[in-house]
């Protein structure tokens, strides 16, 4: 049982921030097609987003340190996000738009990685009780996106207000959430750019990278494929949801997985079926029991990657480098991999769906043949597991 944990309010911060994701992730493309934009606009608009993530983390990590108090560079960061998203009532034309994107997901993003933090601070002597406080923001997805699928069928254009909402609701969710006290870490003998730079680091950040290139073809044009497919809204909502379930059920069964499996020998399955995932969704979006089977793969396509990918930053940056370690990581994998994911799904997808999500299964089996080489499965042995892993 969770005691001096406050497990109600980290939870509905979770519940909240990823349940905005369920909203965005499936109805953001929706919405920009209803306002005109071409699928190359949508894919520099989406970008922006990624691009953010790529400084946003660092800096907000920065001012955390610098007024020495995180929760409250999160609630100023919770706060400017929902200020700036406002914005998008006043501004629809195409610079607007990125301007909107880009100011409110720079906030938006940089408070995440300190609630983690400010998370495992709390569950330090009992780290098997993240999953019980991270399980609620699957759940906040979930909820969010079948609801968004039947709200936005009769008018796309509440997506705004609806967004806001949820940026609000972060908001005040903060308030509820104190400081935890400090965690000291040990501090490292090997400084952290000589880590950085060792091979099967940079193979790993490379092929995460790469992984999240294909995700961010993904995510920007997915939705946009089904309702051309000729999907109703509520209809891809539930597909939606179907992936995040995929997702919660792997995650339990992860552990058991690595004590019977090498890290790199999961991370290369679950990138070959990553590739196919891509290719059934580009090919067979017309069948409804095809793309269920699609979407259950996202199980291993996202959760089984990230889950792994968790533990070889654990691996990698241990005691002092850690923080630093998932800063890099996110801004190298999220924000320059989605990026560019993005741009290059906007640019493809005038061609072809089909050829898009092709180029997301060649770079998914890249990703495959980096690892391949570059991790040495004999010293990436799962050993005793001592941290949760989330996605």
């Amino acid at each position: 049982m969770l005691t001096t944990i406050p497990y109600k309010r980290l939870s509905l911060f979770y519940f909240c921030y990823y349940g905005l994701l369920g909203v965005t992730h499936p109805f953001w493309t929706i919405f920009l097609v209803s306002r005109d934009f071409s699928p190359a606009e949508i894919g520099i608009i989406f970008s922006m987003q990624m691009v953010t993530r790529i400084v946003s983390p660092n800096l907000w990590g920065w001012l955390a340190d610098r007024c020495g108090s995180p929760m409250t560079a999160i609630r100023l960061g919770s706060l400017l996000a929902a200020v700036t998203f406002a914005g998008i009532f006043s501004f629809e034309d195409y610079w607007g738009m990125i301007l909107v994107m880009a100011g409110y997901s720079f906030f938006w993003h940089g408070v995440m990685p300190l609630f983690e933090a400010i998370t495992l601070d709390y569950v330090a002597d009992e780290p098997q009780n993240y999953s019980r406080i991270r399980k609620w923001g699957s759940v906040g997805f979930i909820v969010s996106v079948l609801f968004g699928g039947f709200w936005f069928q009769a008018n796309i254009a509440d997506f705004r207000l609806v967004c806001l909402l949820f940026l609000v609701f972060i908001w005040v969710s903060t308030l509820f959430v104190r400081e935890p006290e400090s965690v000291d870490r040990q501090a490292e003998p090997d400084p952290f750019v000589r880590v950085l730079l060792k091979k099967p680091v940079v193979a790993f950040l490379v092929a995460s990278l790469l992984i999240q290139l294909a995700h961010g073809i993904y995510y920007t044009l997915y939705s946009l494929h089904l309702e051309q497919a000729g999907y109703s809204r509520p209809q891809i909502g539930l597909f939606w949801a179907l992936s995040v379930v995929a997702e919660i059920v792997l995650f339990s069964l992860m552990p058991r997985l690595m004590t019977n499996w090498s890290l790199r020998a999961i991370l290369l399955f679950c990138l070959v079926i990553s590739a196919v995932r891509w290719i059934i969704i580009g090919f067979f979006a017309q069948s409804v029991t095809i793309l269920i089977l699609a979407q259950c793969l996202h199980a291993f396509s996202f959760g089984g990657c990230h889950a792994i990918s968790m533990e070889y930053l654990r691996r990698f940056f241990a005691g002092s480098h850690s923080g630093k370690g998932q800063a890099v990581y996110t801004s190298f994998s999220f924000g320059v991999g989605g990026a560019l994911g993005a741009i290059c799904g906007g640019l493809l997808w005038d061609y072809s769906g089909t050829l898009t999500f092709s180029v997301a299964s060649i770079i998914s089996l890249s990703a495959a043949a980096l690892i391949y080489r570059a991790l040495d499965y004999r010293r990436q042995q799962p050993g005793k597991m001592r941290d949760l892993l989330q996605g």
